[in-house]
């Protein structure tokens, strides 16, 4: 159940920063935090990830249902926490941006602004929470499929031929 949590967590934390940047701030508006590196921006975004496919509200609706269905699949079926952990932000990360793609007309809201090595020249584009969820928990998953997958699995049948062995052995 502790799956659940993250997944609230994630949408509570992502939905609360959203309000408060739209309770207190009008669109393009911008609070330096770190001189040169760190702001928060109002921003509204209309597409995917770095602004690609602007206006498709519709087919990020029924691509983010599918995936979200395909991965609570996943995640009640898998035994492993790393994984669980993992699919758990990224639920939770893509529910944040569905909420706002469903009720805000299909803008998401972002507002972590950083511009990378403190160069000003270079302004990564603008994110939020859940993004974060999502980014996370990517890397998360990637570190459990290439570290971790299978070899729990590999590790049962050799304990299980092991035991068969000795269990001949005995006999």
């Amino acid at each position: 159940m502790i799956w659940i949590a993250i997944i609230v967590l994630a949408i509570a934390l992502d939905q609360a920063t959203k309000m408060i940047i739209i309770s207190n701030m009008d669109l393009s508006d911008s609070i330096k935090i770190i001189d040169n590196f760190l702001y928060i921006t109002y921003w509204e975004n209309k597409g995917a990830a770095w602004g690609i496919l602007q206006d498709q509200r519709w087919l990020f609706i029924i691509l983010t249902t599918i995936m979200i269905i395909v991965l609570a699949i996943y995640l009640r079926k898998i035994n492993n926490n790393l994984a669980r952990v993992s699919l758990s932000l990224i639920i939770g990360g893509a529910l944040g941006n569905y909420i706002d793609r469903v009720f805000r007309g299909g803008s998401v809201v972002d507002f972590i602004n950083v511009y990378i090595g403190g160069l000003k020249g270079y302004d990564f584009p603008v994110f939020n929470i859940a993004d974060s969820c999502v980014c996370v928990g990517t890397v998360l998953l990637s570190i459990y499929i290439l570290f971790f997958y299978g070899k729990a699995e590999k590790q049962e049948a050799e304990d299980k031929n092991q035991a068969d062995v000795t269990l001949d052995i005995v006999e």
